[in-house]
């Protein structure tokens, strides 16, 4: 009874199509339409959609008595991309889907654009390179703009512009008191650092400020191969990072894994998506990950592309109908700790090839010295990575199945490949305690990953701009800060 007078409260203080209620389509509609349709398994007792910031702000100001009591809870969507269960989803609760918080803006001479939260970077893309502008962001056309922004976040040009949190330049906030503000350089930066890396543990961002640069077509996609070759792959890998003098124009990941679809070709299959990100054909840093043999030709994509390409290609590759598991490590850029992780991997495998509609990867991802370099020049972050410590390296697990009744065999299999990784590179010297935020699983703790002087500062943010606790206490899912 306590959550209907909640919902009666919003039904009062928004037009009915605002609150979108259970038992009708566009409430399945939106429930249903999240990356992993085990999300779509929480069953909110509202949708709500706000049209603008003010709605956000009006939004906060009557749910905030209720949540402080414990009388309900309320999530935040922005895409539904993150696949950890109930970070953007909520049973007997309040959703709050920011899909129509749109708009892109170029200003100060088109070296910043405004993003508003609902938007997907595929439209942002499209509309920057209309201008022969880029920005950091998702790899990902559908993927949204705040699971990023507010936690990291690698994109095609980090190696060379840095995390993707690095490039905002302005946070449009709204607090637990309903009060909107800015957080920048200028302007409350203790929150403005906060937030990037701190997800949502202190407002509800309605905007990102987020700097442009130019860019124009680069060259890279994805080769397809066999498990012979992924040792090589490793160690070029590492080389280059290694490399004073390397290139800080390439992004490269390079993954193996089992999928049912490639079961009578190889149990194991390997795949690189590799990127040069000048207009240079064939640039020959990327030959050792585009010319192993053998590979499928068929499925070779290398070519001269533009980011709006790119990031249609990784929609395509990523797509989904199923349920989704991500899970992470970092290590030291380090060749016998990645090998001794995938080896650990892949044993693993076994029982789990008869999951229905099994599609699982290892992923290499690294943390490049350029990267972690521009974080102090951009502002800092609160990631808690320390730039001597690198290169790193990301080590996900991304899975993909049908049944969920499997759910507990793929999260207990992987949840012990990961501490047994993290338990390997501890005996070599090399383990890193940073978790990637959007990569996390539910049982692990980003927060903490990031050490205590970080936690305790985000912490004193908290206390100064949600001074009761609102998205401590009342919103669901995600990491808090005093767990």
């Amino acid at each position: 009874m306590a959550v209907d007078e909640v919902l009666e409260a919003l039904k009062g203080a928004f037009p009915t199509a605002q609150v979108v209620l259970p038992s009708t389509d566009e409430f399945t509609s939106l429930n249903t339409s999240y990356l992993s349709k085990a999300q779509a398994e929480f069953q909110p007792r509202a949708i709500f959609l706000p049209r603008d910031r003010d709605d956000v702000a009006k939004f906060i100001r009557v749910i905030n008595p209720y949540a402080l009591q414990g009388i309900v809870k309320f999530a935040v969507r922005g895409a539904g991309q993150q696949p950890a269960l109930g970070c953007n989803n909520i049973d007997n609760g309040i959703t709050v889907d920011l899909r129509n918080l749109t708009g892109i803006l170029l200003k100060d001479d088109n070296s910043t654009v405004s993003i508003g939260a609902g938007e997907r970077w595929g439209e942002v893309y499209s509309k920057l390179q209309e201008k022969g502008l880029a920005v950091t962001g998702s790899r990902s056309s559908m993927g949204g703009i705040g699971g990023l922004a507010l936690s990291g976040g690698l994109s095609f040009f980090s190696t060379r512009e840095g995390f993707i949190t690095d490039n905002v330049t302005n946070f449009e906030a709204v607090l637990a008191s309903g009060e909107i503000i800015n957080a920048n350089a200028n302007e409350n930066m203790d929150l403005f650092v906060s937030l990037r890396g701190g997800g949502n543990n202190f407002a509800i961002v309605t905007r990102y400020d987020m700097r442009t640069f130019k860019q124009g077509k680069f060259w890279g996609g994805t080769v397809f191969y066999f498990p012979d070759s992924f040792p090589s792959q490793v160690e070029a890998y590492v080389k280059e990072l290694k490399d004073p003098e390397a290139t800080n124009e390439t992004h490269i990941m390079i993954g193996a894994g089992y999928s049912a679809a490639f079961a009578q070709i190889s149990e194991i299959m390997c795949m690189n998506q590799v990127y040069y990100t000048r207009e240079v054909e064939s640039p020959a840093i990327l030959d050792p990950y585009v010319n192993m043999q053998p590979q499928i030709d068929q499925m070779r994509s290398v070519r001269m592309l533009d980011l709006v390409d790119a990031a249609k290609e990784q929609t395509n590759q990523g797509s989904s109908t199923s349920r989704v598991s991500y899970i992470n490590t970092t290590v030291k850029a380090d060749v016998p700790t990645l090998m001794a992780a995938y080896e650990i991997y892949v044993n693993a495998l076994g029982p789990l090839k008869a999951i229905n509609g099994l599609t699982t990867s290892f992923t290499l991802q690294a943390y490049p010295k350029s990267l972690l370099d521009i974080t102090e020049s951009a502002g800092g972050n609160s990631l808690g990575i320390n730039p001597s410590d690198g290169p790193l390296m990301s080590i996900l697990l991304l899975s993909f199945w049908q049944d969920k009744e499997d759910d507990d065999k793929i999260h207990s299999a992987f949840k012990g490949v990961i501490e047994a990784v993290d338990r390997d590179a501890a005996t070599r010297g090399t383990a890193v305690l940073y978790k990637y935020m959007n990569y996390a699983a539910p049982f692990q703790d980003p927060i903490n990953a990031y050490g205590k002087e970080i936690k305790a500062k985000l912490q004193a943010t908290s206390k100064k701009y949600d001074p009761e606790g609102l998205f401590q206490k009342g919103l669901s899912g995600g990491w808090r800060l005093f767990a």
